[in-house]
């Protein structure tokens, strides 16, 4: 775990706790440093957060896969899904159809 970046991303999300890159750049620290119970809950707390931060879905259905948690992966791609056609983000659309196909 990259003690300083985290410790970097932290002082920026104090200064502006709403700019949702900052949050998940924190949580995929936490995941590469292990503790991807942490990176989970962070990036739930920016899907509540920022609803239309399409990043957000992606990474935690992959967090999702990788725990075991099939259903939960499944269901926050679907919410992905939809959120990034809204978005119009069709490449991480199809890149979470893709992994709800290979599931």
């Amino acid at each position: 775990m990259n003690v300083q970046r985290i410790e970097r991303l932290r002082k920026h999300l104090e200064a502006d706790p709403t700019d949702p890159f900052t949050q998940y750049a924190l949580a995929l620290e936490y995941d590469a440093g292990g503790d991807t119970p942490l990176a989970i809950r962070t990036l739930e707390e920016l899907v509540v957060q920022s609803p239309r931060y399409v990043p957000s879905y992606q990474q935690l259905g992959y967090l999702f896969q990788k725990t075991g948690q099939a259903d939960k992966a499944c269901e926050i791609f679907n919410r992905g899904i939809a959120v990034a056609r809204a978005e119009n983000d069709l490449h991480a659309a199809g890149e979470m159809q893709e992994a709800l196909d290979e599931m």
